[in-house]
């Protein structure tokens, strides 16, 4: 059996590091960050190898700025060293609702 090369508790470390620095890309539209705005549905951190998925979803189907916001993640994460890739998958179940928006992003765009 191969030995572990992270405990649990440090593999949660390295998923909220990962949070926060998604908290850095921002969506140029709405001016709020895609973590608030309820946009990233999972992060599943490989500890074998450091690759690292996100499950992201948009606020809209057609939405054109996928590709921005990716190449935006990919900046974003280069900073932990833990993470050796990157593969943003893009989900549209469950749909994105202004529920998934956090409290700060509502009050932020005036939503009640």
């Amino acid at each position: 059996m191969a030995e572990q090369k992270y405990t649990a508790e440090e593999i949660d470390g390295i998923k909220n590091r990962i949070l926060e620095s998604l908290e850095q890309v921002i969506d140029p539209e709405l001016g709020i960050d895609i973590v608030n705005l309820g946009l990233i549905y999972e992060i599943r951190f490989n500890e074998e190898n450091g690759e690292t998925e996100i499950d992201m979803t948009l606020t809209t189907m057609g939405c054109p700025l996928a590709d921005l916001l990716t190449d935006q993640i990919h900046d974003a994460l280069e900073e932990i060293p833990e993470v050796t890739k990157v593969e943003v998958k893009l989900v549209w179940y469950p749909a994105w609702t202004v529920e998934k928006m956090s409290r700060y992003a509502r009050i932020a765009l005036g939503i009640k």
